[in-house]
């Protein structure tokens, strides 16, 4: 069973270019795939400007009696900027991932529960896509399934005059 909604699956680069291009569309869906690789990719950069950020020299603790964070820390001036840049698209995308496995966006504020939010949220991000119930006015209907037996339409009696 595939739990992408594109075809064929999205790969990384893909996923990648996708989730920057769509930077602030919250409408739509986006598949697994898109997510995870998309959350990966921003997991792998923030560490990176983490360890950049560990590197740059260290400035004093106060300055006139202002104490300051050092920039020797982990939360330094890179991983901030790259944090700022891509809050919006981990929203957007995070959104885009939850409609289409059939939940609210509203399901993001379970993160705000200590513990148990992260954890519920991560589950609802990892449900399938479903259907959407109507394209166009027109209900859908789901693509067969490989294998099964072939369903004859039901016949309608003519009109009668």
């Amino acid at each position: 069973m595939s739990f992408t909604t594109t075809s064929p699956r999205m790969s990384f680069g893909t996923a990648i270019a996708t989730g920057f291009r769509k930077y602030a569309d919250f409408n739509g869906r986006a598949g697994v795939a898109e997510f995870w690789w998309f959350i990966l990719f921003v997991v792998l950069v923030n560490s990176g400007t983490r360890i950049f950020d560990m590197m740059l020299p260290g400035l004093p603790q106060s300055f006139g009696g202002v104490g300051l964070v050092s920039y020797g820390t982990a939360e330094g001036p890179i991983s901030a900027l790259w944090t700022l840049g891509t809050v919006v698209p981990v929203l957007a995308i995070a959104v885009r991932r939850l409609r289409d496995g059939g939940n609210a966006w509203t399901q993001l504020f379970w993160l705000l529960v200590p513990l148990f939010g992260p954890i519920w949220t991560a589950i609802r991000l990892c449900d399938p896509p479903t259907l959407p119930a109507t394209v166009d006015g027109e209900p859908v209907q789901a693509p067969p399934v490989p294998g099964a037996p072939v369903q004859d339409a039901p016949v309608r009696d003519a009109p009668s005059d």
